[in-house]
């Protein structure tokens, strides 16, 4: 049942994406952890065992709400299966991932950089207000390579492991972590837990990145030999344990070196350089960027099917 729900929810995804209108879960568990962050806060209790109250707090109640939904679901198999494929359908974001990217492009290529900084703020956590052309596409590219693993491999991981349960604990755990898993003064003691337990939740999925970016590389035509070599050499050229791997991929795929110093919330960050500088970077390679994103999904979602499936015929 899980190969099914995922082939569905992933397709589902390609169609119709995130709608505006739809009122989709991570909203909700984001104003979840709003809520719960600004009562540790109020409290006296000590900010990292209030970050692992947090933590067991979302998870309980997304673990929770997610079971019961599917109990509910199961009085029809076809409307079980529909409600599945759409639960695990929100914790994709393939196209729309590629549609947030595909706006900072067109408004490079009108020359529109303040709407470029605009748009680029909405899918990073870093000061876009400062960039020039460049590090908007450098930001660009880089954020196209790191979601590809939040967005959608790593849920799909989950969600062929234990089903919309396990790929919406994983979208609540990267929530915890894309809202407080930061390592500044504000977030470092109430965000340890989140942002560690977020790093080990997605150490295996980072990891495959680099496999299966290298093979979208090969397949629409990139650098593949260089894809490998530099996601092997710089995958650790990144704070966190887990990112260089699929950056490094892209920027070997791409030719084009991304890292380097950030600001995040009015902190200046340095990051390594990763990949080697063959050539500058240009807003065309957003779109590269966005070829990966749906090549490596795809190729993401064919081998765990066999695998899945292999391990169906074999049990």
């Amino acid at each position: 049942m899980n190969l099914i729900t995922c082939v569905i929810a992933y397709f589902l995804d390609l169609l119709v994406g995130d709608p505006y209108w739809f009122p989709h879960p991570v909203i909700y568990i984001g104003k979840l952890i709003s809520l719960i962050e600004k009562t540790i806060r109020k409290s006296k209790i000590n900010k990292k065992i209030g970050g692992l109250i947090i933590w067991i707090l979302i998870i309980f109640v997304v673990f929770s709400i997610t079971t019961i939904l599917i109990k509910l679901s199961n009085f029809n198999p076809i409307f079980h299966l529909i409600f599945a494929s759409i639960l695990v359908c929100t914790s994709f974001s393939t196209k729309c991932l590629a549609k947030e990217a595909k706006k900072v492009y067109f408004s490079l290529k009108n020359d529109s950089i303040e709407i470029s900084r605009k748009q680029l703020s909405y899918i990073v956590g870093r000061d876009t207000s400062q960039l020039n052309r460049e590090e908007i596409i450098r930001a660009t590219v880089e954020t196209v390579a790191e979601n590809t693993v939040d967005g959608t491999i790593a849920p799909m991981f989950y969600a062929f492991i234990g089903g919309p349960v396990l790929a919406m604990i994983y979208k609540a755990v990267n929530t915890m972590d894309s809202m407080i898993g930061y390592k500044n003064e504000k977030y470092k003691d109430i965000g340890m837990v989140s942002a560690r337990l977020d790093d080990a939740f997605n150490f295996i999925p980072a990891r495959l990145s680099l496999i299966l970016f290298t093979l979208a590389a090969f397949i629409v035509g990139y650098d593949y030999k260089s894809s490998f070599k530099i996601g092997i050499r710089d995958r650790k050229n990144h704070k966190s344990p887990n990112c260089g791997y699929s950056e490094a991929s892209v920027a070997g795929a791409l030719g084009v070196q991304l890292g380097g110093t950030n600001i995040y919330f009015g902190e200046s960050v340095y990051k390594p350089t990763i990949g080697d500088k063959k050539r500058e970077l240009e807003p065309d390679d957003i779109l590269r960027a966005n070829r990966m994103l749906y090549a490596s999904t795809g190729i993401s979602l064919l081998l765990m099917s066999l695998v899945y499936y292999l391990i169906y015929i074999i049990l």
